[in-house]
């Protein structure tokens, strides 16, 4: 599961576009265990009227959840988030305040403004041009791959915006941008110094294939294992390292794996980043250049 971060006025919109796909996956996954759409209209029911009083912690939820539930459901309850899930994916219920380290949900009709009803089809081709905006040149399964939604569905929302975006080819390969965009990007000048870009960096994420951003035989130093992104050392938009800030007493090491020879100007580049990140996190940042990609940091 991956934490989005939305404006309050994009909510809305956001699970117009989202919802029939994300609880047709939720259904799918009952079906296997042998629940139903009552028990989801359950569960939904049980989850507002808990929040009736206001902001609730996840396990409260859990617990109560638990006492209403079927023999089916109570399978899928073993996953703590799941309770919660099918009124998240309906747009009712969003995440509250914290209480300490533990989070809670609210009820959106006492938390969020009062929306007006959303247009599915067009949420989808707004959040396929705020994609294009962002992440362009893309596809539709890039879309696809970003959004969470079936290459199907984003075919069809990628042949709504044809009078607004305009193919490029992008190795060979064709791809989309918006036609509002051309102009700027035809004049776009390559940003050639190194940069330092954080884990989960939205850059690494936006694309299904990653070979425009990293060679095949570094791939998983980047992509890891159960879904973990490193850190990356990024120049005129391929990643050529990846690093890992080390805390030592006062003063942080920015541990900089590189996955060829790096010339003296982009180790200076690495340099200016560091002392850049120093003054964000107020102490010293020194710069180790590790030659050994298997050690761990």
């Amino acid at each position: 599961m991956t934490l989005h971060l939305l404006p309050a006025n994009d909510f809305h919109m956001y699970i117009a576009a989202m919802k029939a796909s994300s609880m047709a996956s939720v259904h799918r996954t009952l079906k296997r265990i042998g629940a139903g759409p009552k028990h989801v209209d359950t569960m939904i029911a049980v989850v507002m009227d808990a929040l009736a009083d206001g902001p609730r912690t996840q396990q409260d939820l859990l617990v109560r959840a638990k006492a209403r539930a079927a023999r089916g459901m109570r399978v899928w309850l073993k996953y703590a988030w799941s309770a919660m899930r099918p009124a998240i994916v309906e747009g009712l219920i969003c995440y509250g305040p914290p209480r300490g380290a533990q989070a809670t949900f609210v009820r959106v009709d006492q938390w969020l403004p009062a929306g007006k009803a959303v247009d599915a089809g067009e949420a989808r081709v707004e959040l396929a041009t705020r994609f294009l905006k962002a992440f362009g040149p893309a596809t539709h399964r890039d879309f696809s791959k970003w959004a969470g939604l079936n290459t199907s569905e984003t075919k069809a929302v990628f042949e709504r915006l044809a009078g607004l975006v305009e193919p490029v080819s992008v190795d060979g390969e064709q791809s989309f941008i918006l036609r509002r965009d051309r102009d700027a990007l035809a004049g776009a000048v390559i940003d050639r110094r190194p940069r330092l870009l954080p884990a989960f960096d939205t850059f690494l994420l936006a694309h299904a294939t990653k070979h425009h951003l990293v060679e095949p035989r570094f791939y998983k130093r980047v992509y890891r294992n159960q879904g973990w992104l490193s850190p990356v050392v990024i120049v005129a938009g391929r990643i050529v390292a990846v690093w890992f800030l080390v805390q030592r007493a006062k003063t942080f090491t920015v541990d900089v794996r590189p996955f060829m020879p790096l010339d003296k100007r982009v180790r200076d580049g690495i340099h200016a980043e560091a002392a850049a990140l120093a003054q964000f996190v107020g102490a010293r940042c020194d710069v180790l250049f590790t030659e050994n990609p298997n050690l761990e940091p």
